[in-house]
């Protein structure tokens, strides 16, 4: 965003209104320190102090604790960590899966967790794009369709939604799979798919959970390549979850979470 907000103003109203039909959500606390420089507003996503606890029968669990960083746009970045260290939460926070117990989470300046749950679901939609590790896609309809999906979901145009989900198949190599459903495809295709459908509202940061686990290597250095391409030469920004060191070595900057906190953070 470009303006600056302010909730009390008539003319804001009418900005956030028109917003929200632009995929911006209304009534949107902004993080003005982004809005501070040049180089603050090439800032795609940004957590403060942002911790989630958990109630168990063995008392409160600490998942994550007062996790503070800023990703750039068309940054590659990867988290990484042993099981139970935290990485899955962070993703759910950062992707407007879970609300944090305390903190915050800007992606493009906004507040993201000051949002209802209504808006918090437009910008899930529009924002932010998923590639899941099992991929998700919905196996009793076509490949066009769950590109298209989360298009129609966003009120897009169905002849846009069309047009935009053949561009980027063929992009991606798969534009002959359209009429298959994904259960008749290979792995790396279906991974593919699920690449394709992430990009399709044009989102601010793509998350990927273990997009390569259930591939065999030859596919999961293909699919990774294929992300790597977005992010140098399309200047998506992603964030990755991975357990693959090489993989995480290989992306512009490693994150290393353990106990619920940053143990390392390297520019690669």
């Amino acid at each position: 965003m470009d303006t600056r907000v302010s909730r009390t103003s008539a003319s804001a109203t009418t900005s956030h209104t028109s917003r929200l039909h632009s995929n911006r959500p209304e009534n949107l606390t902004i993080d003005h320190s982004t809005q501070s420089s040049k180089q603050e507003n090439e800032i795609a996503l940004k957590t403060e102090n942002l911790s989630k606890v958990f109630d168990s029968a063995a008392g409160k669990i600490v998942a994550l604790d007062n996790i503070n960083f800023a990703i750039k746009k068309g940054e590659f970045v990867s988290i990484v960590g042993p099981s139970g260290s935290g990485k899955s939460t962070l993703l759910n926070m950062i992707g407007a899966l879970d609300r944090p117990t305390s903190g915050k989470v800007y992606i493009d300046g906004i507040d993201i967790f000051s949002l209802n749950d209504s808006q918090l679901g437009i910008i899930r939609n529009n924002r932010i794009g998923f590639i899941f590790q099992s991929f998700n896609l919905i196996n009793r309809t076509t490949v066009q369709k769950n590109v298209k999906l989360p298009g129609i979901i966003a009120k897009m145009q169905r002849a846009d939604a069309d047009s935009r989900t053949m561009k980027i198949l063929e992009a991606l190599g798969i534009a002959d799979k359209k009429d298959q459903k994904p259960v008749n495809l290979s792995g790396g295709q279906q991974q593919r798919v699920a690449i394709a459908r992430s990009l399709i509202n044009n989102p601010s940061i793509i998350l990927a959970d273990e997009p390569t686990g259930n591939l065999d290597t030859k596919t999961g250095e293909d699919v990774f390549d294929m992300l790597k391409l977005l992010s140098h030469k399309f200047k998506r920004t992603i964030i990755m979850v991975t357990h693959n060191p090489e993989l995480s070595e290989s992306t512009d900057r490693s994150i290393v979470i353990r106990d619920g906190r940053i143990d390392q953070d390297v520019t690669n």
